[in-house]
């Protein structure tokens, strides 16, 4: 048993699974005030037992370090699944139908703000009408409408809503993203990447100071509902610095983060590494190399199936999609914030721009050498075993998007790139084979918060239709389990005070109601077996933030 002093305020008796190498399962473990005080057999922690100390028998529960989003959205998530926006994610909407049922019933009944909308998804809500500026003209004519692909790479527009924000024909693009315009070089009501999406989204869907606190505190609630503790935010804006910390005042940020700054023109951060504490921290920079699978904008060295759904995205035979920044532009970005000191985040998907990042992180490092530096890769789809050992050998690691299995596995294979090359999408296998520690994620709104089932589809690979893809790539509950802890701590620079159930951490818990290693593994794996786990319980640093009830 591993010990710090004085009686345990709580003992947990049963399953634990610490994620820790020094003692991989234990008996017990006890927390005193903010840390765990001690991990260890029954008889020991018997000892720190005292007359206030609270003691919880699991029974068939088990008892894990809180699990890590390391990549996520939590500031835009609370927004965008705010009351200002309605919600027409396939999760919630997975017909064309029910889409429309939606935005018909919500152009209805709006004001003069008009309507937004999030979660487009053409590719599982199939026979959704083309987003024309002209069809959407004639659903509000006189009030803005503005939809987000779910996404979060391509929007689409009214006219109201274009002039609600001063959006007109000769508005420069940003750079890395895109407005739409046709032969005459008019505004279609398209457009690409999140710097043209925050000048449709941004003014329209400012909060007030109370209501980002009330939307912090209900994201705090979705993400502690799914056991979540800690959640990275790779899409930081310093400009909600303020209103993170008036939430925190108020109590209603009860998940801590770790905060990407998104690269700008400037390139450059008025913030340091490491800036904050416990709670928030700043740790590094977000880039982009290039954008979604399902919207056609991902650089790979093969083609993109000639289907009626790839023909309804706008592909032509034969698209390979392209990157939304140059090779130079990878490298200007990168240089301008690593040589400051920064860990850097690139979101990349298409093998063809994971060698275009791979080629100016090599050059990079050799011209600033730094020991630990974990740069990291972000969703990387398409990245081929042989690119994942590239990196592994440079110290690159990646945070992996396992959930694209489950919701758009089927549609990986049959209508967008065939058997080849969609079957070992997000190839984990290869990944874990190479030595890199990856983690996985959910992506903030684009899929739900549950590493319960990012678990299980790594284990499986199994789609929400029961097609198994790529089983080679197949990884171990336990490899999974960690890429949902302490690996995701180590890429957020955070392994020193969360991740595993480690004497001296945070008491950063999840109370499941039965272990996931008992789930078997493979095709063994029933559907649902570790993804419909209840999480009975999440604990913050020694208190609890969510407990189920029976209705959970």
């Amino acid at each position: 048993m591993t010990v710090m002093g004085d009686f345990a305020d709580r003992v947990f008796f049963g399953t634990v699974l610490t994620m820790d190498d020094s003692m991989p399962e234990a008996e017990g473990v006890a927390v005193h005030g903010e840390r765990i005080l001690a991990v260890g057999g029954r008889t020991e922690l018997a000892r720190l037992i005292g007359p206030d100390t609270a003691v919880t028998e699991l029974g068939d529960a088990a008892l894990l370090p809180g699990f890590v989003e390391a990549h996520g959205h939590p500031l835009s998530e609370a927004i965008f699944l705010g009351p200002d926006v309605v919600d027409i994610r396939p999760v919630v909407a997975p017909s064309a139908d029910a889409v429309m049922e939606r935005l018909h019933a919500a152009i209805e009944a709006a004001g003069a703000d008009g309507v937004y909308a999030n979660g487009w998804d053409p590719l599982l809500q199939t026979g959704l009408p083309e987003p024309t500026m002209g069809w959407l003209n004639g659903l509000s004519p006189e009030r803005p409408l503005a939809i987000l692909h779910n996404s979060g790479h391509s929007a689409f527009f009214n006219s109201a809503a274009a002039r609600a924000v001063g959006v007109t024909r000769d508005t420069p693009d940003p750079v890395g993203a895109s407005f739409g315009r046709d032969a005459s070089g008019e505004l279609d009501g398209s457009l690409r990447e999140v710097g043209a999406a925050e000048m449709i989204f941004g003014p329209a869907l400012q909060p007030t100071p109370n209501g980002f606190i009330d939307a912090i505190r209900a994201e705090s609630a979705r993400l502690n509902a799914a056991g979540i503790t800690t959640a990275g935010e790779l899409g930081y804006n310093p400009g909600t610095a303020a209103g993170i910390a008036a939430a925190r005042v108020a109590g209603a940020l009860t998940v801590r983060l770790r905060l990407y700054e998104m690269s700008t023109a400037a390139k450059q951060s008025a913030g340091r590494p490491g800036d904050g504490d416990e709670l928030v921290r700043q740790v590094g920079i977000k880039l982009w190399a290039d954008g979604s699978p399902w919207v056609g904008n991902i650089a790979t060295s093969f083609p993109y199936l000639d289907t009626p759904a790839t023909r309804s995205l706008g592909l032509k035979p034969g698209h390979r999609g392209h990157a939304n920044y140059t090779p130079e532009q990878i490298a200007e970005i990168s240089e301008a914030y690593f040589a400051a000191g920064w860990q850097l985040a690139c979101h990349v998907h298409g093998d063809a721009a994971v060698d275009t990042v791979l080629d100016a992180w090599e050059a990079l490092l050799q011209r600033h050498p730094r020991p630990d530096h974990r740069l990291r890769l972000e969703h990387v789809g398409a990245m081929s075993a042989a690119q994942f050992e590239r990196a592994a050998a440079l110290g690159i690691t990646a945070s992996i998007f396992i959930d694209h299995l489950y919701y758009w596995g089927d549609v990986l294979v049959d209508d967008l790139f065939g058997p080849e090359h969609g079957a070992p999408w997000a190839a984990a296998g290869s990944a874990a084979a190479s030595g890199m520690r990856i983690s996985f994620h959910n992506d903030g709104q684009v899929t739900p918060p549950e590493p319960l089932r990012n678990i299980e589809i790594a284990v499986t690979r199994r789609s929400n239709r029961g097609r198994v893809l790529a089983p080679e790539q197949r990884i171990s509950v336990e490899q999974a389990l960690r890429a949902q802890s302490i690996n995701s701590a180590e890429q957020l620079f955070s392994e020193h005070e969360i991740g595993s159930i480690t004497p001296g951490k945070f008491a950063d818990l999840v109370v499941l109601g039965r272990s996931p290693l008992v789930a078997g593994a493979g095709t063994d794996v029933a559907a649902g077996a570790i993804a419909d786990i209840p999480v009975l319980e999440t604990i913050l640093a020694g208190v609890t933030v969510h407990r189920a009830t029976r209705s959970d």
